[in-house]
């Protein structure tokens, strides 16, 4: 709580239970509901009174109720600014506009509730002295986002009209980006379309979810190779939403290998069993995480006016089960 005098400037989040929410302890709901929490956090704060239901005290073992509201005080106040951070950076490319940056796996873009070092923001301030200030500043130069655990190419503004210039063509679309990823299964045709709407899940607010009321998303596919029960995808994106590939390829069956947030760490996916079912979970084992890589980023110069592509090659990870792929192949 804050003393006398001060203000109390910590977030605020207030969550409406859905109507089909079924019974489940508060503090294992809300573990599922909150970016970065923990149990162990969020009892804490459930005893320390900084969450109320319908205004109310209760305790970590409330049965939370469809319709009930729960108002949570965040337990530190938002910080306003980013810091500098001696981290490793790999820099693909780099002149006074832009940088290209290879996100490694691991590493959150920007600082945010939970995550306030360490980001790669944290590195290009120590980096770069010099990156666009249209963003907010936990978010300087950064135009677009990879997922935590996705790695590959990002495009970082080092000035405000690069910034809007790299920025509108993300708005219209007109970015040349490739992703590669390793899938369960095979497909039966070679080349195909995602179209469906996406959403945050009433469920797990940390999931997102194909849903009629979300926003329009579409993802194209092409099969690069086929494994005994794994493929390896190049895609496309028409639209950009959160987790939008994983969350697409989960859809139609064919979850991310290693995604354990969207049903790609189980070695028995599709009825897998026996050799087959030893030989997925000896895989797993080299990829802690989901085998997504942003491999090419292309766009027009914000200067030059010519078009400019950049490409990665694929991860120590995803290359190593690629490569026990094509020994067991």
């Amino acid at each position: 709580m804050p003393h006398d005098g001060e203000t109390d400037e910590r977030e605020k989040l207030r969550i409406v239970v859905p109507p089909k929410q079924s019974k489940e302890r508060l503090d294992v709901y809300l573990t599922h509901q909150v970016e970065n929490a923990t149990r162990n956090k969020v009892q804490q704060a459930i005893e320390a009174g900084l969450v109320l239901v319908n205004g109310r005290r209760v305790k970590p073992s409330h049965a939370v109720a469809p319709g009930e509201v729960l108002d949570i005080t965040l337990s530190r106040p938002p910080r306003t600014e980013a810091i500098p951070e001696n981290i490793p950076l790999e820099i693909v490319y780099e002149d006074d506009q832009f940088l290209i940056v290879n996100k490694p796996a691991g590493m959150v873009t920007h600082p945010a509730y939970g995550n306030y070092t360490g980001t790669l923001v944290n590195a290009l301030l120590h980096y770069c002295n010099a990156l666009s200030n249209v963003n907010t500043p936990l978010r300087p130069g950064i135009v677009h986002r990879l997922d935590k655990e996705t790695t590959g190419l990002m495009v970082v503004a080092k000035n405000d009209v690069a910034y809007q210039l790299i920025a509108k063509q993300f708005s219209k679309r007109t970015i040349d980006r490739e992703y590669w990823a390793i899938v369960w299964g095979k497909f039966k045709e070679r080349k195909g379309t995602i179209e469906a709407s996406l959403g945050r899940s009433k469920r797990d607010r940390k999931k997102v979810t194909v849903t009629v009321d979300g926003k329009h998303a579409v993802t194209e596919y092409e099969v690069l190779k086929e494994f005994e029960f794994l493929s390896l995808l190049r895609l496309k994106l028409r639209t950009g939403r959160t987790h939008q590939i994983r969350v697409h390829l989960a859809h139609i069956g064919h979850p991310v290998f290693g995604d354990p947030t969207y049903a790609g760490r189980s070695n028995t996916w599709g009825g897998l069993e026996g050799k087959k079912a030893q030989r997925a979970a000896n895989l797993l084992k080299l990829i802690s995480r989901q085998a997504l890589h942003a491999k090419t980023i292309g766009f027009v110069h914000p200067t030059t006016k010519k078009e400019v592509k950049f490409d990665s090659e694929l991860p120590d990870d995803m290359r190593s089960v690629l490569e026990r792929l094509e020994g067991e192949g």
